[in-house]
């Protein structure tokens, strides 16, 4: 087992045996620097890529083939292109997201930045190239509003998925902006988000403008998609082209507000979320100051409390929208990471939790692989 922690100040790598027993530490690589995320390559089970934002270079993405006994940086980084004179230019801000592409497809990696951009690298991520369908795309702002407009902590493109049965069906999330698909391996894009709420613009029922938090596509199940949404829990049939608000199930002094989701690689009916604090000022902690993981079995038709071994009172910290994940062994491990530099992780699918490290950086991203 390999979980990728990338934190506020580098990136730590944890590992273990298939039993899940003995965990041992890395790192870490790039101490001082943020990694936003990291992801193993399941292709190939040895390429490593990391979402850097270095003090020095600016926003980029370093590679490894050696699990980070050795790194190269992208020889061109996800760089939005020159605008045309008199017109206002971007800048990428940082990686946010990065997901490989279609298992058909060996060297084809997905990255998200911040503001809303999507790039594709077709060598490993080496080198990267502005999707124009999207970046280009003459909807683009009118999707993702102005800057003045952004999330607190800046727009970000997140949630790449790639549909494990079409290499060409795409979907991301853009917050703000919303839920998009693409048919055509992201040569053009239209706004997926009907049935979302969307309780922070003047026009409920938007066709754009909300704001996804997690989006996640079932690996084995056909068009079978949930999203943790600013205003919600959702699943969506995809031949309904309509989100089904399953949030409205859990616990009311609860609510169904928060960042991560992560689905059960096999069963397309199971998932957990992280719930925080949705008030009206938004202070992103658990409920109470009391953290706890919410599962369902039934495709969110109930939900189940799973806080044991996590703390019982003054839990103030924040689980951001990367930082759960989910192995494919048998039972489920789960794992998160904190903002307060704390990983957990439950290795019988969420009943019990145990801490596996304390005294991290703020947790960023949490990813999983299995290695030989």
């Amino acid at each position: 087992m390999l979980v990728l922690v990338g934190t506020r100040k580098g990136l730590f790598l944890l590992k273990a045996d298939r039993r899940r027993q003995k965990w041992s530490m890395e790192g870490p690589h790039f101490l001082g620097h943020i990694v936003n995320h990291a992801v193993l390559d399941p292709r190939d089970g040895r390429t490593l890529l990391a979402a850097v934002r270095a003090g020095h270079l600016g926003p980029t993405v370093f590679r490894s083939e050696d699990f980070g006994a050795s790194w190269k940086e992208a020889a061109t980084p996800p760089a939005f292109a020159k605008a045309a004179p008199g017109e206002p230019g971007e800048a990428v801000s940082h990686v946010f997201w990065l997901a490989p592409g279609h298992a058909k497809e060996p060297g084809r990696w997905y990255a998200g930045t911040s503001p809303q951009g999507l790039f594709a690298s077709d060598d490993g991520g080496r080198t990267w190239q502005g999707v124009d369908g999207f970046n280009a795309n003459p909807d683009r702002r009118k999707w993702i509003g102005s800057p003045q407009e952004a999330p607190p902590d800046g727009g970000t493109l997140h949630s790449i998925n790639v549909d494990p049965f079409d290499a060409k069906h795409l979907y991301m999330g853009c917050s703000a902006g919303g839920v998009f698909e693409s048919r055509d391996r992201g040569a053009s894009w239209a706004p997926l988000n009907r049935g979302c709420a969307a309780d922070f613009l003047p026009d409920p029922n938007a066709e754009y403008g909300h704001d996804p938090h997690c989006l996640r596509v079932h690996p084995k199940a056909r068009d079978v998609v949930y999203q943790q949404n600013h205003c919600g829990i959702y699943r969506l049939e995809r031949r309904e082209s309509r989100w089904e608000r399953i949030g409205r199930a859990m616990p009311a002094e609860i609510g169904d507000i928060g960042f991560p989701m992560v689905l059960h690689p096999r069963d397309p009916r199971t998932l957990w979320v992280f719930p925080m604090d949705g008030g009206t000022v938004w202070p992103r902690v658990p409920i109470g100051g009391k953290p706890a993981v919410y599962g369902s079995r039934d495709a969110g038709g109930t939900w189940r409390r799973m806080d044991e071994g996590l703390p019982k009172a003054q839990g103030w910290f924040t689980v951001k929208r990367q930082a759960m994940s989910a192995d494919s062994l048998d039972p489920v491990g789960l794992y998160f990471g904190t903002t307060g530099g704390e990983v957990w992780a439950s290795f019988d699918e969420g009943a019990a939790w145990h801490c596996l490290c304390l005294h991290l950086p703020h947790v960023y991203s949490v990813e999983t692989a299995q290695v030989d």
